[in-house]
């Protein structure tokens, strides 16, 4: 993709780069913006790899949403990396995903999966039900204790102690099983909101970068974001 600066909407040390169905991510965001900013909003390309982060040193949000990112994903190491948000990839191995975090976002704090195989939640998969959510959640926080938000839920305290005294136990195992028709078909995606819209104070919302020429209200505006402090 050619450097074209139009395409980016900036808004202080938060970049956004959405819709434009790149499969990997351009260089000169990088070489122009990543030695300062802070949050990066990737959704709605079509991305496989994240290798173009390794310019974006001081990132602390990232937002990958609606990409085809699998199940190879590598991020490179990212020490000041607190939010993660995956929603609606292709990635189906949970535990090869949270050893490789573990290892490259220590103060990762805020994660979100939903919409991804790996995730079994009833959005995507009719077979699956609150419980195997539930081991889903006590597993993840197993193998990242220092989570304080996980997809559409704060962490509770109760969730942490079962972690550490079963979530190794945890993991969800998928049945060898034939697949009904509907199994793995989305006929109409669904919007994923990790928090509920009442929580938002629209007075600190966001949204609005400063070279953007519009508000857009369509499907790449779908609230997949976290709360932050000053929201608090």
């Amino acid at each position: 993709m050619e450097h074209d600066e139009s395409l980016v909407a900036l808004n202080g040390t938060h970049l956004s780069f959405i819709g434009h169905d790149c499969k990997d991510i351009p260089n000169f965001l990088g070489e122009t913006y990543g030695h300062f900013a802070r949050r990066l909003d990737l959704s709605f390309n079509q991305l496989r790899s994240l290798a173009g982060l390794r310019m974006f040193t001081e990132l602390e949000e990232l937002v990958v949403d609606n990409n085809l990112l699998g199940n190879d994903l590598r991020l490179p190491r990212l020490p000041s990396l607190h939010t993660l948000m995956l929603n609606k990839n292709q990635i189906s191995d949970i535990e090869g995903l949270l050893e490789h975090l573990a290892d490259v976002t220590p103060s990762l704090e805020y994660l979100s999966l939903l919409g991804n195989e790996a995730c079994p939640n009833q959005l995507v998969s009719l077979d699956k039900d609150e419980d195997d959510y539930q081991r889903y959640r006590y597993f993840v926080l197993h193998k990242l204790p220092q989570l304080k938000f996980l997809d559409s839920r704060k962490v509770t305290r109760k969730e942490v102690m079962e972690a550490k005294a079963r979530g190794a136990f945890m993991k969800v195992v998928k049945p060898k099983s034939e697949a009904s028709p509907e199994a793995g078909v989305e006929s109409h995606p669904l919007p994923y909101t990790p928090l509920p819209r009442g929580a938002r104070d629209p007075r600190t919302h966001k949204g609005v970068f400063a070279k953007c020429r519009y508000v857009y209200y369509g499907k790449h505006s779908e609230g997949n974001r976290f709360i932050r402090n000053d929201q608090l």
